[in-house]
């Protein structure tokens, strides 16, 4: 066992003794199916806490030469795929931590300290077979194999380190994506290459200096969906296990989704919440609140405004496609918009190709960076919105049009009145504080048309539920009849009891709201 050379089977063993285990071995039967094909180049990246180190321990535990790790592998999904034994501890894993490199260069070139440390041991193991000195990495990987035919299985945590924490090391950056090149395309000696980060690949102009990997990202992650993070049947697993609330914890922490797999939850705060028994923020605890309002207060035309409409529950359009994957070369919104989907700050819908924010957990990030400074109209229409929910549930009808007429003035700069969506973003804003008590379901599907806003309540509440309808230039009246007469209020399945009724009217030449409020019950 080396320490960069067949690493072993420790960090894998921790992770299946650990209180908490949930299963992803799946994950090693996919890989099985690439190697030695052309699609042995995987780069996937997530963002940080998704498990990315833990799938490489996985990994190395399975694969390196001569680690015998088959016992940690009983009863696992992997255990039953018909590849298992066929490459089971059959390579030699070179595995490569970036950020340790970067560390202890200590002012040399990443590449050349990594290098000399990784030539070193595999000099201790196949010295026979290498006469002559100074050999680079790639040169001594290439004689080991005419020598003995054995391929190698390259895993790669934190790759993207030097573009994020030298960002302005341009030249740096080139030289070390120059060397990953050399080092990994059309080798013979590679049998996979699997390298994992926050960013895909580093992008110069249109092109990549590492084309030859196919991206598995947050803006699509493909065939690796499952293995992105806990899906919905393995939180409810847990959930039961820890007898806590399936709904709520979805609350928190659901809200990324994929093509095939609609609901993936941060794993890293599922497993702080289930064993503390405390639905709370933990991924974000991991940094501070001061890295996502750098980009929030970036000066790109209509960023503020998107920003806003998402945190009113809408989602906003982005074009992921010229972003060159760095930190530092942001020259659009939609640059900073695909940044924060990779950093997770951010959900991405693929099929629709808009982004928003997935959930209550990075909700309270964006609630933190705005009490920075810079957003105080928006902190006004957050703080000022318990009041309105309150007014709402008393059915104070015109406590409720002054307050949503309040809401309008603040935001005027950001957001514009022209249609119902554009109100229903601000309506959402205005109404953002409910967000404690309920699930707030934007344009939910009836069967006879869409609800504009439901408002679900959370099993630890007992708040009645509300369905609000809105209308443009109209009158409240009408919206309150159309929910009535399409028996949107029968539409919310698995709910009975008490529902709040609101119809909700702006007056474009007076510039004011109408608000109606009626109250009805659904029987179960």
């Amino acid at each position: 066992m080396g320490i960069y050379l067949n690493p072993g089977k420790q960090g894998f063993w921790k992770s299946i003794r650990s209180e908490i285990y949930v299963d992803k071995t799946g994950l090693i039967a996919l890989t099985n199916r690439y190697l030695n094909t052309e699609q042995q180049y995987i780069c996937v990246s997530r963002p940080r806490r998704f498990g990315k180190s833990m799938a490489l321990n996985m990994l190395a535990a399975y694969y390196s030469r001569g680690c015998d790790s088959a016992d940690l592998f009983n009863g696992l999904q992997i255990e039953k795929d018909a590849s298992f034994r066929e490459h089971l501890n059959q390579y030699d894993v070179i595995f490569l931590n970036m950020q340790q490199f970067l560390i202890r260069a200590k002012g040399r070139e990443i590449t050349e300290y990594l290098e000399e440390v990784v030539v070193e041991e595999l000099r201790e193991s196949y010295g026979d077979f290498l006469n002559r000195q100074g050999l680079g990495l790639a040169e001594t990987l290439e004689k080991i194999y005419a020598k003995t035919g054995n391929q190698f299985l390259f895993l790669i945590d934190e790759w993207d380190c030097v573009m994020r924490e030298r960002q302005e090391a341009e030249d740096l950056q080139k030289q070390y994506l120059d060397f990953l090149r050399n080092l990994l395309k059309d080798q013979p000696y590679v049998a996979l290459a699997y390298m994992t980060g926050i960013l895909p690949v580093k992008k110069y102009g249109i092109h990549s200096a590492l084309n030859m990997f196919q991206e598995y990202s947050m803006t699509d992650q493909f065939n690796f969906e499952e293995y992105t993070g806990f899906t919905e049947e393995e939180v409810k697993e847990l959930c039961g296990r820890y007898d806590m609330d399936f709904s709520e914890t979805g609350h928190w922490y659901d809200g990324y989704r994929f093509r095939k797999i609609r609901h993936i939850y941060n794993p890293r705060s599922v497993v702080a919440a289930m064993q503390n028994r405390v639905l709370s923020n933990y991924w974000t605890k991991t940094e501070t609140f001061e890295a996502l309002k750098i980009y929030m207060d970036m000066d790109f035309d209509g960023l503020r405004a998107d920003i806003v409409r998402m945190l009113g529950g809408e989602q906003v359009k982005v074009n992921t496609l010229n972003f060159r994957n760095d930190m530092r070369n942001l020259e659009s919104r939609d640059d900073v918009l695909t940044l924060l989907i990779h950093l997770g700050y951010l959900g991405y819908d693929c099929e629709r190709e808009e982004a928003f924010i997935p959930n209550k957990e990075i909700v309270r990030e964006f609630e933190n960076a705005m009490s920075a400074g810079g957003w105080a109209e928006v902190m006004r229409v957050l703080k000022a919105s318990e009041k309105l929910v309150e007014d709402t549930l008393r059915g104070d009808e015109k406590s409720v049009a002054e307050g949503l007429d309040r809401a309008h003035t603040e935001v005027a700069s950001i957001l514009t009145y022209n249609d119902e969506n554009s109100l229903g973003c601000a309506i959402g804003l205005a109404y953002y504080s409910a967000r404690k008590d309920y699930r707030i379901i934007r344009e939910m599907p009836t069967g006879r048309g869409f609800a504009d806003i439901v408002f679900l309540p959370l099993p630890h509440t007992d708040r009645p539920a509300i369905v609000v309808e809105l209308k443009y230039d109209k009158n409240a009246e009408s919206a309150i009849q159309q929910i009535k007469d399409r028996r949107y209020t029968q539409a919310i399945a698995g709910y009975s009891g008490e529902i709040v009724l609101v119809g909700v009217n702006y007056d474009k030449e007076s510039k004011s709201h109408e608000c109606v409020i009626e109250r009805v019950e659904k029987s179960g």
